[in-house]
């Protein structure tokens, strides 16, 4: 079975305003039109370590996720994109990239607290995204939902 759901890219699922969180309609029409299982994979991570890039890898796309070109926290709020599953034909792969943690312009702790929790309570498959070896602050972070 081929999958349900034809999305040509990616769509904001939870939105993120001025550390307001709010659910995209759009997205959830999205969701709801899936009738096959689905594989959840979310990434989490600090801001600007290629989080948008390893997802649309995932995807198999080379573009998809918007990439950033500055220094700047690029990704707003949850995105999500639902791909066929590469092995699985008769499952959807639905891919949730997440705004970068510890980002100093919005200076929010509890704001990342929520994204962090919210990928790993909506995802079957969680990728902590880390630049290096995971040192002491990587898992300080590990614990903002608990």
């Amino acid at each position: 079975m081929a999958s349900e759901v034809h999305m040509p890219g990616p769509v904001c699922l939870i939105e993120n305003v001025e550390g307001q969180l709010t659910v995209n309609q759009e997205a959830l029409g999205f969701l709801s039109a899936i009738k096959q299982p689905v594989v959840v994979v979310a990434i989490v991570g600090l801001y600007r370590t290629g989080k948008s890039y390893l997802m649309n890898k995932l995807a198999g796309k080379k573009t998809g996720f918007s990439l950033g070109s500055t220094v700047q926290s690029h990704t707003k709020g949850l995105w999500m994109w639902c791909v066929p599953h590469p092995q699985k034909s008769d499952h959807t792969l639905v891919l949730l990239d997440t705004e970068g943690l510890g980002d100093v312009e919005k200076g929010d702790n509890q704001n990342d607290c929520w994204i962090f929790a919210l990928a790993v309570l909506l995802s079957s498959t969680f990728v902590y995204n880390s630049m290096g070896a995971i040192n002491q602050q990587a898992m300080d972070q590990l614990q903002y939902p608990f």
